[in-house]
C-alpha cells in the first residue's frame, strides 16, 4: 500500500486478590507472574482461590486460569510453554535498539515505518510489508515522540492507553523542576518520558532525565535500555529479568544531589492493591540505594488516577494527599482519537516541603 503522509489489567469486580497480590506462577507467563485471587460469593465468608492474568481482565487477550490447589498436567504445561514462546516480540530490545541506530542512518525517504505492525522498517523488509498501511519520511522529530505516531492500545479492559495532552505534560514537568527532582522514574508515563528526552536533546542546560517504565513492548524500538525498561505495574515485573531490574536501580541512586521521584499513570480502574503492592516495591528499591538517611524516609511519588479511589489510595498510602489538580487527556476510542479537555483527575501526592498545594 503506497505510504500515507508523514506526519492488563486486573478489575474489582466479582472477584478480590488475595492476600499477597502477586505470586509467581510462571517467570514465562506472557504479562509476566499471574496475580492470586479470591472468587467470592454472596452469604459465604471464603471464596475459593484462583491465578489468573495480571494484565488483562478479557479472557479473549489472556485465557491463563487456574485454581490455586488444582494440580497441573505436564501436557497442559507444554502447551502454556508453546503457547507464550509462539508469542514473543519479533525482535528482542536489543535487536530493536541496533535496529533504530540503522533506521536513523537512513536518508528520510527511505524511513518507514508499518502501521499495521507498529514496526519501523528497513528497506530489506518493505516487500513483506508492501500491502499495510506505511508512514513514510519519518523526521528526527517524530522519532522523538513516538506516542504520536503510535496506534494507542485502546481495549480498556487490558491496555486503556489514555495519554497526557502536551499541557499536561509541560504542567508535570515544570511542577517537578520547581521541586528540584531531576530524575523522574515514569512509570506508565510514556508522554511525560519523551518530552524529558527530547529536551534533554536539545537544550544543553537541561539537567532532567527520565527511565520509562511501561508494558508497551513497542517504545522498545525508539529507546535503548538504559532508557525504557518494559514492566508490568500490577506485579512489579521487568521482562528484561535482572538486568533490567539493575538498571531501575542504577536509575534510582541519587548522585550530586539530584533528587528522584516517581510518577505513576496506571490504566484507570486497576486494581489499587495490586498497584500499591508494586510501587511500594520500587520504593523500596530506591530505599536498598543506601544513601544514608533514606531509611526512615519514603521516595516522592505523584500517582495520576480518579479522584474517587483517594480512599483506596489512603489504605496503603496514608501520607499521600489529593491534590486539587485537572489533567487534560488524550482519549482514544477505536480507530478515533479525540481531546477530552478538563477531566477531573487526582495526582495523588506525598506532602512535599517549602511547597504551597491545595488538598481536598
Amino acid at each position: 500500500m503506497p505510504c500515507s503522509g508523514s506526519s492488563a489489567l486486573a478489575a474489582e469486580r466479582w472477584n478480590k486478590p488475595a492476600g499477597a497480590p502477586c505470586v509467581i506462577v510462571s517467570s514465562r507467563l506472557s504479562p509476566g507472574p499471574a496475580l492470586l485471587f479470591v472468587k467470592t460469593s454472596q452469604g459465604k465468608e471464603e471464596g475459593r482461590r484462583f491465578y489468573a492474568c495480571s494484565a488483562c481482565r478479557d479472557r479473549k487477550d489472556c485465557n491463563f486460569f487456574q485454581w490455586e490447589d488444582e494440580k497441573v498436567s505436564e501436557a497442559r504445561l507444554a502447551a502454556r510453554e508453546e503457547y507464550n514462546r509462539n508469542h514473543q516480540p519479533t525482535f528482542t530490545h536489543r535487536q530493536n535498539v541496533e535496529r533504530y541506530k540503522n533506521f536513523v542512518l537512513l536518508p528520510l525517504s527511505k524511513r518507514r515505518f508499518c502501521q499495521d505492525c507498529q514496526q519501523l522498517l528497513l528497506p530489506a523488509e518493505w516487500e513483506k510489508h508492501s500491502n499495510h498501511r506505511l508512514l513514510c519520511d519519518i523526521s528526527t522529530a517524530q522519532l522523538k515522540s513516538p506516542s504520536q505516531f503510535l496506534y494507542p492500545l485502546e481495549n480498556k479492559k487490558t491496555n486503556a492507553q489514555y495519554l497526557f495532552a502536551d499541557r499536561s505534560c509541560q504542567f508535570l514537568l515544570n511542577l517537578l523542576i520547581d521541586l528540584g527532582f531531576r530524575r523522574v522514574l515514569s512509570v506508565g508515563t510514556p508522554r511525560l518520558h519523551e518530552m524529558i528526552q527530547s529536551k534533554a536533546s536539545q537544550e544543553e542546560d537541561f539537567r532532567v532525565r527520565s527511565l520509562l517504565l511501561d508494558i508497551d513492548f513497542r517504545y522498545s524500538q525508539f529507546y535503548t535500555e538504559d532508557e525504557f525498561c518494559h514492566y508490568n505495574m500490577f506485579n512489579h515485573y521487568f521482562f528484561g529479568g535482572e538486568a533490567a531490574r539493575e538498571t531501575c536501580r542504577k536509575f534510582l541512586y541519587e548522585d550530586n544531589g539530584e533528587r528522584v521521584i516517581m510518577v505513576a499513570d496506571p490504566p484507570f480502574g486497576g486494581l489499587v492493591e495490586a498497584l500499591a503492592s508494586s510501587f511500594k516495591k520500587l520504593m523500596a528499591m530506591w530505599k536498598e540505594t543506601g544513601k544514608e538517611g533514606q531509611d526512615n524516609k519514603e521516595m516522592p511519588m505523584f500517582w495520576i488516577f480518579p479522584y474517587f479511589f483517594e480512599s483506596r489510595i489512603l489504605d496503603f498510602f496514608p501520607s499521600f494527599s489529593m491534590m486539587d489538580y485537572q489533567t487534560m487527556i488524550i482519549m482514544h476510542c477505536i480507530n478515533t482519537a479525540r481531546q477530552v479537555a478538563d477531566n477531573l483527575l487526582s495526582v495523588s501526592s506525598q506532602t512535599l516541603p517549602r511547597v504551597s498545594l491545595y488538598f481536598l
